[in-house]
């Protein structure tokens, strides 16, 4: 059974994958969904090195099962903060002045930089030797592949389309996650623009399974044990989860975050470069309705530092409208606040092993 292969090469009980939060992953969550048998996962999305060993540290207090780290692989076209004007004047700038002003915050200089060197967050990751390193926005160098799996690392890719998928296949990486268009956050797509590649999860992994070798973990909509029933029926080795996940107290999500996904209407969810300058699938709060009315957004990563400096001080007051509020179709279907409970729901779909 694929499911049996996956749980081997990753070490765990059950093919249920928590996904990587870019900024609202937590330790609590990550260690329950192992601790539950699962791999939790951990995303390191802006962190540096010596922030990158204390979450590890941390982790492995937490939990002395397996888990995942994923780091974003730059794409060649991110900007710095020489490369762009977002001091104040700046269209990007005067687009979000208001939202500054209602939290009674200056707009920021800009920083000496936006992001840490991948490459020094690869070293505190490969230094970290977690049960798997996954990959986002590309293919893994071939170095890169082969120096993880130097550490005993696991290398899992992300494909928005059945050709990303065969490519990660090809790059060497041993699981592909196939993430369908329903799911939350950031479109992760590499071969062409995202917006070419909004590929259903329904349709996009059974012709993944088809079309590579390796594991494939089904994400995007999944929600509760009818999605993952659904994806083992698709072909599918495992599923990774998130907005059901992100719903519950373990999650680093604020309580207005939660709130939000637990109210969430099925047809909720928009696709939006507002707050990051790449494209994302979120809640159109009123800080997206506001950048987008500007029609002013500063490329990646300037606008993702940008609406950060106000997003964190709003998740700090609970003021879900100037947040990035994140979450998939399949919101709705989020009902359990806790995370325990939110495995046990996924793992009733799970088919019984041989």
């Amino acid at each position: 059974m694929a499911a049996r292969a996956l749980r081997e090469l990753l070490g765990i009980e059950h093919p249920v994958v928590l996904a990587p939060f870019g900024g609202v992953s937590s330790v609590e969550l990550t260690a329950t969904v192992t601790d539950a048998g699962g791999l939790g996962s951990y995303g390191l999305y802006g962190y540096g090195p010596d922030r990158i060993r204390e979450t590890v540290a941390a982790l492995r207090a937490a939990t002395s099962g397996p888990f995942s780290l994923n780091l974003w692989l730059p794409t060649g076209d991110e900007v710095l903060p020489a490369d762009v004007d977002v001091g104040t004047g700046a269209p990007a700038v005067a687009a979000v002045a208001g939202l500054f002003a209602e939290l009674g915050l200056e707009v920021p200089r800009p920083p000496e930089r936006f992001l840490p060197s991948f490459d020094d967050q690869l070293d505190a990751v490969l230094d970290a030797r977690p049960a798997a390193v996954s990959f986002v926005f590309g293919v893994p160098a071939p170095d890169v592949v082969e120096r993880a799996h130097d550490h005993g690392i696991v290398v899992v890719g992300t494909a928005t389309t059945v050709a990303e998928a065969v490519a990660l296949a090809d790059g060497g990486v041993d699981v592909v996650v196939a993430t369908g268009a329903e799911g939350a956050g950031h479109r992760v797509s590499f071969l062409r623009p995202p917006e070419d590649s909004l590929v259903g999860t329904f349709a996009l992994v059974p012709q993944v399974v088809d079309a590579v070798d390796v594991p494939v973990v089904a994400a995007g909509g999944v929600a509760d044990r009818r999605g993952v029933a659904a994806a083992f029926a698709l072909g599918a080795s495992g599923v990774q989860v998130g907005t059901a996940f992100l719903a519950t107290r373990q999650s680093a999500a604020s309580d207005a975050y939660r709130v939000a996904i637990a109210s969430a209407a099925s047809d909720a969810s928009v696709l939006t470069r507002a707050m990051s300058g790449r494209l994302a699938r979120g809640l159109p709060n009123r800080a997206v309705r506001v950048i987008e009315a500007a029609g002013a957004i500063a490329p990646f990563p300037a606008q993702n530092w940008l609406t950060g400096q106000f997003r964190a001080e709003a998740a700090r007051r609970g003021v879900g409208e100037l947040q990035s509020l994140w979450l998939g179709q399949a919101a709705g279907l989020s009902r359990a606040d806790d995370a325990a409970a939110v495995f046990a729901e996924l793992l009733a779909g799970v088919p019984a092993a041989p």
